[in-house]
């Protein structure tokens, strides 16, 4: 196998593969009349998002306390945006809230320090929002059986309306609901010092003559919308809309599986749910003791993601505290691992997963010395080079040797011009002779692939490195360089590399190898600057060995032939 020729392949592949998904994305078949439908629909009424959401039973009310849940969430008349009630409003280090007085639910979130564009930092992401275009609503609430209870529908009371973390480690936001019979509900929400993790505490206090049975849910809505995908625009294939965890696997839902199959329902200890969009992420990660229930369902462009908690009883003169937990932010590892473990999957590596993961890990790791993650790039472009170098030496030496060989190549492709069965035989014979081999260079190639692959994807959703600069012009490692310098550095490194490798033996390899430099220049200008930084390093390092291992095999040749000449002369 020609190592060139793997390598023309090898390049063609990617292009392909990543046209061919841009293809699918923009001309693709879709599901386009019922999206349609979906969209009159919504015109015609109001939002689906307070329809009853009916959850199979798994207990008679009769059961014992904490057993799991069942029934249907209540229903209200209110149409699937922020209630037009008063507000609190949250302010801590790392967010802004605004939470309703109806329901206590969070009817906007904004995230501080995370400008939408770089070049505009006042204008920050949202990812709450009472605006239909940019729905986002997370509301909570209790039902009972028997009785009455403060629902997302329910008024409840605050003592003041603005609450400020300051210089304390974490604020407190108490809300109040009593029913007049007895009954007393305190919503607590807890905001914590560099934290996007958001307690929820709901304590009901039994001051009846009669027990109180009833659980709790929690209700994630958010807008849903077809992607618009752009080759130009990398961030575009990052998945939007609903993630499942249910206690073995994640599991992206896709919109049109959602309007076809219709909802997804599954009942899990160890379980949660979340709508992801690009680097950001709102969540319901329920406490991993009893069984709950989760629902994702869409209506009339809204996903609906519920979770329903175990039934308890309060006996009379007695109280019980609901918890749960939701999570409001950027996809940041390590708060996402410490809320659950498994909750570090709703950053989208796709299936190359576990290479992306440790790729990131030591990223992270190297971040932690250097402080500039550019540098972390490079420091682990040197040592994924050293891991590999052995095998890259191989291929190395494989193809010095030939570059040796090329006059005595030329002059047997003269011979057996008008006889290609001929030359390749002789040619076999010359490798065999001379101990090469033209298939070594394949392998390190094949390796690479899925390594950049994963780096690809690293830099793509690794929210760490968003808007993250390196040096000089290179101002956001997870966008295009803006002036296109390093995709010109790295063409003029490939054309410099090209050089110290043999020249195919067939001519129209050979015009396609010349033009490659420039086709690569061209695909990874529009590629994230710290993928070109990346591929960029990795090129100049392989420049750097290969011209090492080309003076090495020289000197070899030289004293090898100086040998055979002097063992000639002393025979004769």
């Amino acid at each position: 196998m020609d190592n060139q020729r793997l390598l023309v392949w090898a390049a063609f592949g990617m292009m392909i593969w990543f046209t061919y998904q841009a293809w699918m994305e923009d001309y693709g078949p879709k599901p386009v009349p019922q999206v349609a439908e979906q969209a009159e629909q919504a015109e015609e009424t109001a939002p689906a998002a307070t329809e009853d959401l009916s959850l199979p039973e798994l207990g008679d009310d009769t059961a014992a306390p904490g057993e799991a849940p069942g029934g249907s969430l209540p229903g209200d008349p209110e149409p699937a945006s922020a209630p037009r009630d008063d507000t609190v409003r949250v302010v801590t280090d790392v967010l802004d809230v605004e939470i309703s007085l109806r329901g206590g639910t969070l009817v906007q979130a904004t995230v501080l320090g995370y400008p939408v564009e770089k070049d505009r930092p006042d204008e920050l992401v949202q990812l709450l929002s009472p605006e239909r275009s940019e729905l986002g609503l997370i509301r909570t609430g209790l039902r009972s059986a028997v009785g009455d209870s403060p629902s997302h529908s329910s008024l409840f009371t605050a003592g003041k309306e603005t609450f400020d973390l300051g210089n304390a480690d974490e604020v407190v936001v108490p809300l109040s609901w009593e029913d007049g019979n007895g009954l007393y509900v305190e919503k607590r929400l807890t905001f914590s010092r560099g934290s996007y993790a958001i307690g929820i505490e709901q304590t009901v206090r039994n001051a009846t003559t009669e027990p109180w049975r009833g659980d709790q849910y929690t209700q994630l809505l958010r807008r849903s919308r077809e992607q618009e995908r752009s080759m130009f625009n990398v961030a575009s294939y990052s998945f939007d809309g609903p993630i499942t965890y249910d206690g073995d696997k994640s599991e992206k839902i896709d919109r049109g599986d959602l309007i076809k199959k219709g909802p997804v329902e599954y009942a899990t200890a160890d379980g949660w749910v979340g709508a992801i969009q690009h680097h950001f992420l709102s969540a319901i990660v329920p406490d991993a003791e009893a069984q709950h229930i989760f629902r994702v369902e869409i209506s009339n462009d809204t996903t609906i993601a519920s979770v329903v908690g175990a039934k308890q009883t309060v006996e009379a003169g007695e109280s019980h505290t609901f918890t749960r937990t939701l999570y409001v932010g950027p996809k940041l590892q390590a708060q996402l691992g410490e809320l659950h473990e498994r909750l570090k999957l709703t950053v989208d590596y796709g299936w190359l997963t576990i290479l992306s993961q440790p790729m990131f890990w030591l990223l992270a790791f190297i971040y932690q010395y250097v402080g500039n993650w550019g540098v972390a790039i490079i420091g682990v472009t040197i040592l994924i080079k050293l891991v590999f170098y052995k095998l890259t030496e191989s291929s190395g030496r494989s193809m010095a040797k030939r570059r040796n060989l090329q006059p005595r190549m030329k002059a047997l492709q003269e011979r057996y011009k008008d006889d290609r069965q001929q030359l390749s035989q002789q040619m076999m014979e010359l490798y065999k002779r001379e101990q090469v081999n033209p298939a070594a260079g394949c392998l390190p190639i094949l390796v690479q692939m899925p390594f950049f692959l994963a780096f690809y994807w690293v830099l793509v959703e690794s929210v760490e490195m968003r808007q993250a600069p390196f040096a000089l012009w290179i101002t956001d490692l997870s966008a295009r360089d803006p002036y296109f310098v390093l995709p010109l550095i790295m063409g003029a490194a490939m054309l410099m590399q090209q050089k110290l490798n043999p020249a195919p033996a067939d001519p129209v390899q050979a015009r396609v190898m010349q033009i490659m430099p420039i086709m690569f220049t061209g695909f990874f200008a529009f590629f994230p600057s710290g993928l070109v930084l990346y591929w960029s390093t990795n090129t100049i390092l392989s420049i750097a060995q290969q011209w090492k291992i080309n003076k090495v095999v020289e000197k070899e040749a030289k004293q090898k032939k100086g040998s055979k000449k002097n063992k000639k002369q002393k025979d004769s």
